[in-house]
């Protein structure tokens, strides 16, 4: 994905779809994520320091995807440069990888593209899951895994992914898990950086977004002017 593409995607991140009806919806099959009416023990809260989910070999890959998906150039670092690994790997050990706010009880019905992925699989899961059908796919071709790969063929099968030209079997639903990654990427980079993310607000000095400044209003008398403004993150708001 290049640069633009990119930047012109986020703007899309918002846009609401009409939802149609599960008529002509397929079941899908699949057991309850917890047992009804059992008290579920909280996960635990994240570790702090070191990797709180993935495995090395997980966080060198989504690192690598982020690299593709958000290549340095001369006004940001790359995607893998700014964190988008380190706040992935942080989310999918909290609450969003454990899709704490999510209705899992089912039953799942396979709906359309616009009413999202409908199973009782959570974000971490989907991680795991995807990241080793994505080795085995790539093992099976090339005899050797997604990070071994030159970042052409890296490209080749991401673009795959995205059309849902490739087949990571039955538990991964490819363009689902394509959708996700660039999605989590997209917010790692364009994140605070106390999220682990947007090294140095790398993509915030890019797009000139000023970051969590409490107010404006020494700005006020200089309207029409360039300000160059150096953002601020939570960070320097906590010390």
């Amino acid at each position: 994905m290049k640069r633009r593409e990119f930047l012109t995607s986020i703007t899309a991140l918002g846009v609401a779809s009409t939802i149609p009806t599960l008529a002509q919806a397929d079941e899908v099959k699949g057991g309850q994520p917890w047992e009804p009416g059992k008290i579920q023990t909280p996960p635990a809260p994240p570790r702090k320091g070191g990797l709180q989910y993935l495995t090395q070999h997980e966080f060198d890959t989504v690192g690598a995807i982020a690299e593709r998906f958000i290549p340095a150039d001369e006004t940001s670092l790359s995607g893998k440069e700014a964190g988008c690994a380190i706040f992935i790997d942080r989310q999918l050990a909290g609450d969003y990888g454990n899709a704490v706010a999510i209705y899992r009880l089912g039953k799942f019905v396979k709906g359309t593209p616009e009413q999202g992925p409908q199973s009782s699989l959570t974000p971490a899961q989907r991680y795991r899951l995807g990241i080793a059908a994505l080795d085995k796919a790539i093992q099976q071709q090339f005899g050797k895994n997604f990070l071994a790969l030159s970042g052409d063929q890296q490209d080749q099968f991401l673009t795959a992914m995205e059309n849902n030209r490739l087949d990571l079997g039955e538990e991964v639903e490819t363009k689902v898990f394509f959708e996700l990654l660039l999605q989590n990427v997209r917010e790692g980079f364009l994140s605070d950086p106390i999220y682990g993310g947007n090294k140095d607000m790398t993509s915030w000095k890019m797009i000139g977004f000023p970051g969590a400044r409490y107010d404006f209003r020494d700005l006020l008398p200089k309207k029409g002017r360039k300000l160059n403004i150096i953002p601020t993150s939570l960070i320097d708001n906590t010390l």
